[in-house]
């Protein structure tokens, strides 16, 4: 895989090209045109974009400068508005890329699961839907259950729930946060009535059955030869909570394993048209059970294991997806000499009104880089929202992660114990505790948090205590009455070949 030579060098546009993105794509800005637009929706600015933006007027002007300047490709790896508007974007200009279509049905996890209901039932969870701002709770809603915004990002008013009350808390929102909603969503519900009206009403909850098992995150591209693996990295979430604690590549999965997330992946992605590009799929697995679960699609890279897959593989999933985005064939050989046999991504957080550590220095940023030139640090202050983003919103504030490679997980964790020394961070990733170990409180997670502050970090008072309990086996009392939306018919080809 090689871009043209320098007399021929391509022109790209990058849509809302921020944090992980920017760094990889700078990293190959000598081998290409890089052409950026969009507003970056962690500021300000961005976010009051958000309330007036329209994904035809934006892939309008953006198409028009596309042509102006004379792109080869565009792509987006910004969840929220970035890969529908680059297929919008490449549509328009005749570029290589997926349907806008497929786009939605992936965005619209109401729709994507009827869809996989469709195709792979097996690998579906029980799940109805309701209007947040209706809809009161059934009586026949059999409790626990796991709630997510029917079109939502970064796991936004995404949680378990236990009983009705803390349903009706969670939706419990004031006139500015309905008007907020109506106006995010909006601009989906705009484009879908065109493009995919089964997709329509974005605005609206998902109610799935909770889930056991581990978690694991399956990357790939989709080109001309079919759906192909990248890889599988592992999830581990934080004491008591969904939120992500870190990620381990190589994954321990078997082949088997991976190969039937591969048959998932594929027969789906069939299904609602994604042709072209980089794609996740998110899922559990039971090793009880042997039972294989989909939590959700999403049309784009995931480009914070970007760096993972280049430490240990040698490969650059965002040169790849370059490739797919000019119309190249990609082979994913390495291109670059591995430097690790593991690698991991690794999250710090605090919780509720648990005040994060300080941002670093510059000389903790100069110190940490000497000591470790192969990791990506992000470390990202506490966010000023359009509104309240207390722990309804999100349990946690991420301030910081660290991408680091390593010859075995134990000296991932000593070097993850030497990184936050030097950033005056506590070891959060490797708290002992684990969901599968514990039901402890979102409380006693950050009280655990406190006590692993290193000397020098002043310790917060901890949040009332709010149980989390432990995920149960499970119930697929859920299921929707009535048919899913009608799916034209799709011949689905033959089982891929597992590409490791």
């Amino acid at each position: 895989m090689t871009f043209p030579t320098a007399s021929r060098t391509p022109r790209v546009g990058l849509l809302f090209d921020q944090d992980y993105d920017a760094l990889a794509h700078a990293r190959l800005a000598a081998q290409l045109q890089i052409d950026k637009c969009g507003q970056d929706i962690g500021r300000l600015a961005g976010k009051l974009q958000l309330l007036r933006f329209d994904f035809e007027r934006f892939a309008d002007a953006v198409a028009a400068r596309a042509c102006r300047r004379g792109w080869a490709a565009v792509l987006s790896h910004q969840e929220f508005q970035g890969a529908l508007s680059a297929a919008l974007v490449a549509e328009r200009c005749g570029l290589p890329g997926t349907s806008p279509e497929s786009i939605l049905a992936c965005h619209n996890k109401l729709y994507a699961r009827q869809v996989l209901e469709r195709v792979y039932p097996e690998a579906n969870v029980a799940f109805r839907v309701l209007d947040p701002l209706a809809d009161g709770v059934p009586d026949d809603l059999q409790f626990p259950v796991h709630v997510k915004p029917v079109r939502g990002t970064f796991s936004i008013l995404a949680r378990r729930i236990d009983q009705a009350q803390d349903y009706l808390r969670l939706t419990r929102f004031s006139a500015l946060e309905r008007w907020s909603m109506q106006h995010l969503l909006a601009p989906f519900d705009r484009i879908a009535a065109a493009r995919l009206p089964a997709a329509v009403n974005a605005c609206r909850f998902l109610i799935e059955e909770t889930l056991q098992g581990t978690q694991h995150n399956l990357d790939g591209w989709v080109d001309e030869n079919g759906v192909h693996l990248l890889g599988i990295v592992d999830a581990h979430t934080y004491l008591g909570t969904q939120a992500f604690q870190r990620w381990h590549y190589p994954s321990a999965l078997g082949t088997s394993v991976q190969q039937q997330a591969l048959n998932v992946a594929r027969r789906f992605l069939h299904a609602v048209g994604f042709t072209r590009g980089m794609f996740n799929m998110e899922f559990f697995f039971n090793a009880a059970s042997n039972r294989l679960s989909v939590l959700e699609f999403n049309p784009r890279l995931s480009s914070q294991f970007g760096d993972l897959y280049r430490q240990v593989a040698g490969v650059d999933p965002h040169r790849m997806a370059i490739a797919l985005a000019l119309g190249e064939s990609v082979c994913p050989v390495p291109r670059e000499q591995p430097v690790a046999q593991v690698a991991a991504s690794l999250v710090w957080r605090s919780f509720g009104p648990q005040a994060p550590p300080p941002l670093p220095s510059r000389s903790q940023r100069s110190a940490f880089a000497a000591a470790f030139p192969q990791a990506t640090l992000m470390a990202y202050p506490r966010a000023i929202s359009l509104f309240a983003r207390g722990s309804r919103w999100l349990d946690s504030h991420r301030y910081g992660v660290i991408n680091l490679g390593a010859s075995d997980l134990q000296q991932i964790e000593e070097r993850s114990a030497a990184a936050a020394a030097l950033l005056g961070w506590p070891n959060a990733p490797y708290l002992k505790a684990t969901r599968a170990e514990s039901s402890t409180t979102t409380a006693q997670a950050a009280a655990l948090l406190d006590m692993a502050a290193p000397v020098g970090i002043a310790s917060s008072s901890t949040p009332a205590a709010r149980p989390v309990p432990m995920v149960t086996p499970p119930n697929r009392a859920l299921r929707l009455t009535g048919k899913p939306s009608a799916h034209p018919a799709t011949l689905l080809p033959a089982e891929p070949t597992l590409h490791v």
